[in-house]
């Protein structure tokens, strides 16, 4: 019988570590039970001792999920594993994850502890932590650069305390596979009770190996690896779960290993985490991109005509893209349009929630003859986003006029605590000028750092979906907005930013240097 590979996702706890990513209590929730649909083993809710908002977003997702163990983070001391306990009280399945750093170079510039210190601490934090519960994971931060004989010395002490996971690191993305496989082979091989523990990969992307570093040491007899929808992260971002998933599942006569993921499930978690953190997928990336399943290449669409799997080693359909992508009009019915939310797994809370969806499908399909299902996803990730904010800033109304040879102008009102507002002013295009009159009114003072505009579908009648990231004061959000319109999906995007900057929801992301 196969082996069983487990797959643990941190989105909601290392992937929240990229700049403007971090998401409040019921963002969290939202995504947590999309992974639990996606049947994930083990969902790393956050790091409860970081803040009062992480702990309350952890205990929330604790006390929801029924279907996937729910992990806590925590470093290798009494209180920071005292609150984790504390958050995962009600889970039905709860796992203490601690981890402390071993490289030299950690431990003298970053925790300045001597190695017998370092040794102790995570000696007795597993122990601690096996105080709350039998299901205990460490980590050895920055683990690919540690010295191997003092990695054996730690880890053979914490499965000799109880850790049940033993996860190692390449914190900062400097492992190259044939090396990682060979560290984990290595260690299991040199520590007597390696067999007291599963085994964990926990890889970043930084030189773009993050994936081939983590299914080397699957090779080399990792039972876990730790990932991200989307490979979403700090820097290069992380393992991309939808990548190890399906490499697993399309390779498996050389992996020759058990899943427990759903995978139709990938693409509409995929487009959930994209909507919420305001980070786009690339149009080629893999298995969740616009053009994974796309074939330009005249040789490459007779081959797939005439046999799909010249040229197509996975199904569109098996990740959770749908197999008729035009799907509704503007005659469509309610009915048909609530069928087709539950055929692409979006469970709304409430029939508000599918009234007012409804709203903004109607809406859109008058405007555009061909709903595709990406546009249906969009409106409700868009819908759900604004749903949840306390925004002061709304708008009412806007236009612009653009002629060659003239400069552009823009006229915005806005809802603005209360009262409206209406602005005109003038820029280098109709985007510029639109956005510059919303900065009138809005008087953020915010500096933006990305604009970027995708089209969520093909053709001219294809919405455009606009990303806009401002930074204020250390503190960086994103904003994302939709519509057929360019410019309005751009306002959107940027009110959305601002009203992310004024709520007073808990969106600060307080974890540094974690695995």
């Amino acid at each position: 019988m196969a082996d069983k590979l487990i797959i643990f996702d941190t989105t909601l706890r290392d992937g929240e570590q990229s700049p403007g990513a971090s998401m409040t209590r019921e963002e969290k929730l939202r995504i947590a039970k999309q992974l639990e649909k996606l049947r994930v083993d083990v969902i790393e809710a956050g790091f409860a001792a970081a803040s009062n908002g992480d702990f309350e977003s952890v205990k929330a997702i604790a006390d929801t999920i029924r279907d996937s163990t729910v992990c806590s983070l925590s470093r290798a001391n009494d209180r920071d594993i005292s609150r984790a306990a504390e958050a995962l009280t009600n889970a039905r399945s709860k796992r203490i994850h601690t981890f402390i750093a071993t490289s030299a170079l950690h431990m003298e510039k970053k925790l300045r502890m001597t190695p017998d210190q370092v040794y102790e601490q995570a000696r007795l934090a597993v122990r601690f932590a096996r105080k709350f519960t039998d299901n205990v994971e460490f980590s050895p931060e920055d683990g690919s650069r540690s010295d191997v004989d003092f990695l054996c010395r730690v880890l053979e002490a914490v499965i000799d305390e109880g850790a049940t996971t033993v996860n190692i690191a390449d914190t900062v993305g400097y492992a190259v596979p044939e090396l990682f496989g060979e560290l984990i082979r290595t260690l299991r091989e040199r520590i007597p009770n390696s067999d007291k523990a599963v085994w964990s990969v926990h890889c970043h992307n930084d030189l773009g190996m993050a994936v081939a570093n983590s299914l080397a040491g699957v090779m080399a007899g990792a039972r876990q690896v730790e990932c991200t929808i989307n490979g979403l992260g700090e820097r290069a971002g992380n393992t991309a779960l939808e990548e190890v998933v399906m490499a697993v599942r399309t390779r498996s006569d050389f992996f020759g290993l058990e899943l427990g993921i759903d995978s139709t499930q990938i693409v509409p978690a995929s487009r959930l985490v994209s909507g919420i953190t305001g980070f786009p997928v690339q149009p080629n990336k893999a298995v969740v991109g616009a053009n994974a399943f796309a074939h330009a290449s005249g040789i490459h669409q007779d081959g797939v005509l005439k046999q799909r799997n010249t040229y197509e080693i996975m199904r569109a359909e098996d990740v959770g893209w749908a197999a008729n992508k035009i799907v509704l009009g503007k005659l469509s019915g309610r009915n048909a349009f609530k069928q087709r939310l539950q055929d692409l797994g979006i469970a709304l809370e409430s029939e508000q929630e599918v009234n007012a969806a409804f709203q903004r499908f109607k809406d859109l399909a008058d405007g555009k003859s061909e709903i595709y299902d990406e546009d249906i996803q969009a409106l409700v990730s868009d819908q759900s986003v604004h749903a949840e904010q306390d925004d002061y800033l709304r708008l009412v109304s806007m236009g612009q006029s653009s002629e060659m040879g003239e400069q552009p102008k823009a006229r915005v009102t806005l809802w603005i605590e209360g009262r409206e507002e209406t602005v005109e002013t003038t820029g280098n295009g109709p985007v510029d000028a639109t956005l510059k009159a919303i900065e009138t009114m809005a008087k953020s003072d915010a500096e933006m750092t990305l604009y970027s505009v995708n089209a969520i579908t093909g053709g001219t009648e294809a919405q455009g979906e606009v990303t806009v990231r401002l930074a204020k004061g250390g503190r960086v959000v994103n904003g994302v907005g939709a519509d057929p319109d360019i410019i309005v999906a751009s306002a959107k995007a940027y009110l959305a930013a601002l009203n992310r900057l004024h709520s007073k929801a808990e969106r600060l992301n307080p974890q540094n240097g974690t695995p």
